[in-house]
């Protein structure tokens, strides 16, 4: 269907919709049902990030990528690096997911539960408690600077970089125990390495937040760019009714009449649509790169449509086929059931991983200086090194035998602990009177229930020559 002139948003030139010609945005925050639902998702987030790394049981914490030890802790399960493919199993899920989430609703995750806005909006706030509601920041950012106003934006970057800090301590929790890296930093004990590295966290994340917020999804994050191959006219997303509210003009009572020519629409164009877009763009002019869905404007304009009359739904989540049809958009299409279906092969995929992950992983390496030894009884030896890890809390040594020959003897202890230290255990397979050639041998490694084979193999001095 063909859309009229009348009903097609007016060109207007648009200087810079993102940057606001690069002045600092001064987002008014609103209240709505959408700001109500965006809470209920970020806290309980904000809750789970902060709480997680606190969270383990019989002294094992929930979730540690622990790099000293090569394992990684995941509620209960212990994964070797070998295992990495069962992590990249779970991030092909989530990102099937993302693009499933953003076919059908656009970029609610950007606007909802990405931590780069969860922690934009807390920063925002801090800044309204600290230095007042948006419009009086505004006007005080053209004043002189005097105390009271030093003051207060003393106490707020002390906030933004308490904050700051606190989400760089529990983000190195899940890399090293968070009990004893709060235990070094009390005692002032910590590394100038780990040290360092919570100054770098700490500052990007105060710059992140504070200083450049909607820079970085309009500039660092690649979502921003590639959101429209993921989308087509029937996703939903923020959107703005131009047959409503073209032309746009003052306040007049609402009339449930066909608005004839001349008269003005829904919209009275008091940009606090724009006001309130933590991003600083103008909805009005159509999907935008910066636009993050978040549906702040949405929950302003319903406010200004309930003061002036008139019907809410102006700027609402509506799909680019609703505008010209009342048909609701097709939730199942070719493109989403692929979505599905790549997302149910890699969950799949990533559980029968799990189920068969490796709980023990033994390296055994020759030593290459020396393949073999032969001594004055009549025996040749071959020297090893071997290196076991445990992913299993249950499994903390091992009794380790050698077959597959007859009168094989090996030298090297028969149990050590397995500390995952990442020490390589020196031994020494020995043969009487072998017979030559490179012979097939077997290291056997056992707890009290289950055992575990590695092959390898015993060079001879005849064996060696006729190589």
């Amino acid at each position: 269907m063909h859309q009229s002139p009348s009903a097609q948003i007016p060109l207007r030139p648009i200087t810079d919709s993102h940057g606001l010609e690069g002045r600092k945005i001064h987002v008014r925050l609103t209240e709505g049902r959408f700001q109500n639902l965006r809470r209920l998702i970020s806290w309980p987030l904000l809750a789970l990030f902060f709480g997680l790394v606190w969270m383990q049981s019989n002294g094992t914490p929930w979730l540690l990528f622990d790099f000293p030890q090569r394992r990684i802790l995941l509620f209960g399960t212990h994964l070797s690096w070998y295992d990495l493919h069962i992590l990249t199993g779970l991030m092909i899920t989530g990102a099937s997911l993302l693009f499933f989430v953003s076919m059908v609703w656009g970029r609610v995750w950007c606007g909802f539960a990405c931590p780069q806005t969860i922690w934009t909006w807390i920063f925002i706030r801090i800044e309204q408690w600290t230095e007042g509601r948006a419009a009086l920041r505004q006007r005080q950012e053209q004043m002189p600077l005097t105390r009271a106003k030093l003051a207060r934006r003393i106490v707020k970057h002390t906030l933004w970089m308490t904050v700051a800090l606190l989400t760089t301590i529990t983000f190195t929790g899940y890399f090293m125990p968070i009990r004893n890296l709060v235990a070094q930093l009390a005692s002032a004990e910590a590394s100038t390495t780990l040290v360092g590295w919570l100054v770098c966290m700490t500052l990007l994340t105060y710059i992140n937040a504070g200083l450049i917020r909607e820079k970085i999804c309009l500039h660092a994050c690649p979502y921003s760019r590639f959101q429209a191959v993921m989308m087509d006219d029937q996703s939903l997303k923020v959107s703005y009714n131009a047959e409503r509210g073209e032309p746009r003009g003052a306040i007049k009572p609402y009339s449930a009449t066909k608005l004839e020519k001349g008269t003005t629409g829904d919209c009275v164009d008091c940009n606090i649509c724009v006001q309130v877009c933590p991003t600083g763009i103008d909805i009005r002019d159509g999907l935008q790169a910066a636009c993050i869905d978040c549906a702040a404007c949405i929950d302003a304009c319903d406010q200004v449509m309930l003061k002036t009359h008139r019907p809410t739904g102006l700027i609402s989540f509506a799909a680019a086929q609703q505008q010209h049809s009342q048909q609701p958009p097709r939730f199942w299409r070719p493109r989403l059931l692929g979505y599905v279906a790549v997302t149910l092969i890699a969950f799949s995929s990533t559980g029968y991983a799990l189920v068969n992950k490796k709980d023990l992983v033994v390296e055994i390496r020759r030593d290459r200086d020396s393949l073999f030894r032969e001594f004055s009884d009549g025996s040749v030896c071959n020297f090893y090194q071997i290196k076991a890890d445990s992913f299993d809390p249950t499994l903390t040594q091992m009794h380790v035998s050698v077959s597959g020959q007859d009168g094989l003897v090996l030298q090297g202890p028969e149990t050590f602990q397995l500390d995952n230290s990442g020490e390589w255990t020196a031994y020494r397979v020995c043969l009487m009177e072998p017979a030559g050639g490179v012979l097939p041998i077997t290291f056997n490694f056992s707890d009290q229930t289950r055992t575990w084979s590695r092959s390898s193999s015993l060079i001879t001095n005849t064996g060696y020559q006729q190589r």
